[in-house]
């Protein structure tokens, strides 16, 4: 009832405004899902040990549900100062996504090729991340672009553009983020001195070749006031540093990564590579209690996806090969592999929950206007992935996990 009556307040005062002030452009997307279990186990099975896989909720049950409703109200304050809020009523909000609001920014354009944008946005990581959602070629994001570019933060970017957008053109970004996309989905303020720090370039030759990279340096986004910080909360545990020394690690969060995208209208080739420090995002310090999400403090992740396609009038063919390894150094503080072995014990436990994931999609598209797909749209996907995600049920034995088909419906207007 709250968000009726504020979308319905919002509604009329749009309408009250003066002529002349309604040079607002008004648009988004609707995109409906049925996802169908092709196993079970995604229903009835539990996380494996570290919670490291990605799997949204949609996929535990053979549902129907409206993945987004976003609404976007875009336009131009003033010569060179433009604006854009968008929001998506669908959100189910909470502690760590607290309001429906996902983008709201100011972008000021004092000349030709420099940018200014501040406000809430995409911090700027992967190659998805900085792509519409009605123009993903999947229903769902890779893994690297679930995890890690499908966020939201608020600060400041500076850009400068240059070249010829029908040959050579470039693009350098250099922004500066609270970091609280990992807590509360970036939708809050700060609740610490440090920022993350992004850096990212964007080349095009013509209008079929893309290609860049970009990186981001960051640390927890707990607070931490006072000396010591008494309000961070550590549990090493076994043979971990000391306090000190994950105190001063401050959970170090990092990306880098690079890309490259070809489409011609018939052929699609995309492929991203990415590695970084997990820090806050598989925590060793918490607010009000002890905390250990990861098996080392330096622990590393390395990722990789490649996709293929072909189109034909009004039909896609594309298939993509997807792998995320979430401990890709094998850094472990324990005496044995904790991924296989009963750590207390240091036998083994019969099964393998090493946070390697592979996933391997094959998807259909109908795009009812082929010259303009993104306004009406079919997809069919099916999405096998590797097994050791989640734990064994009843008298199941060894590391389990599940395939799915989902059927995307969108419209954009």
């Amino acid at each position: 009832m709250k968000r009726t009556c504020n979308l319905g307040l919002a509604a009329f005062l749009l309408a009250a405004l003066p002529a002349s002030a309604q040079t607002v452009k008004i648009g988004g997307d609707i995109q409906l899902w049925y996802t169908q279990m092709l196993d079970s186990n995604l229903r009835y099975n539990s996380a494996a040990p570290g919670g490291y896989y990605n799997l949204r909720s949609e996929f535990k049950e053979n549902t129907f549900s409206v993945r987004r409703s976003e609404i976007k109200l875009s336009g131009s304050a003033a010569e060179g100062v433009d604006y854009e809020v968008m929001f998506d009523p669908s959100i189910s909000t909470g502690t760590s996504n607290p309001i429906i609001l996902q983008d709201a920014f100011v972008t000021w354009k004092p000349f030709a090729g420099l940018d200014v944008k501040a406000g809430q946005f995409k911090n700027l990581q992967t190659y998805e991340g900085v792509t519409s959602s009605t123009e993903l070629l999947f229903a769902e994001r890779s893994q690297l672009g679930r995890m890690f570019g499908d966020k939201r933060d608020r600060g400041l970017a500076l850009g400068f553009s240059y070249g010829d957008p029908k040959g050579f053109a470039g693009k350098v970004t250099a922004a500066v983020f609270n970091g609280m996309n990992d807590a509360t989905s970036g939708k809050t303020n700060d609740t610490n001195a440090q920022k993350d720090v992004v850096l990212r370039v964007d080349f095009s030759l013509g209008q079929t070749h893309k290609f860049g990279a970009y990186t981001l340096q960051g640390g927890t986004d707990v607070a931490d006031k006072g000396n010591p910080p008494a309000t961070i909360a550590a549990n090493p545990g076994g043979a971990w540093p000391t306090q000190a020394a994950i105190y001063d690690n401050k959970d170090k969060t990092t990306n880098l990564g690079a890309f490259y995208a070809y489409q011609d209208g018939t052929w699609t080739l995309t492929a991203e590579y990415m590695t970084g420090l997990l820090g806050r995002r598989f925590a060793t310090l918490a607010a009000t209690a002890p905390a250990v999400k990861r098996e080392h403090l330096d622990q590393k992740f390395t990722g990789y996806y490649v996709t293929g396609g072909y189109t034909s009038g009004h039909h896609s063919i594309l298939a993509r090969y997807d792998l995320m390894n979430l401990n890709s150094g094998d850094d472990w503080y324990t005496a044995t592999n904790p991924y296989t072995t009963n750590v207390a014990t240091g036998l083994p436990t019969g099964a393998d929950y090493s946070p390697k994931y592979t996933e391997v999609t094959v998807g259909y598209t109908y795009a009812w206007i082929p010259e303009k797909v993104k306004a009406a749209n079919l997809k069919v996907n099916y999405i096998a992935r590797s097994k050791n995600f989640l734990r064994p049920f009843g008298t199941e034995t060894g590391e389990q996990g599940g395939n799915t088909v989902v059927a995307a419906l969108l419209v954009a207007f």
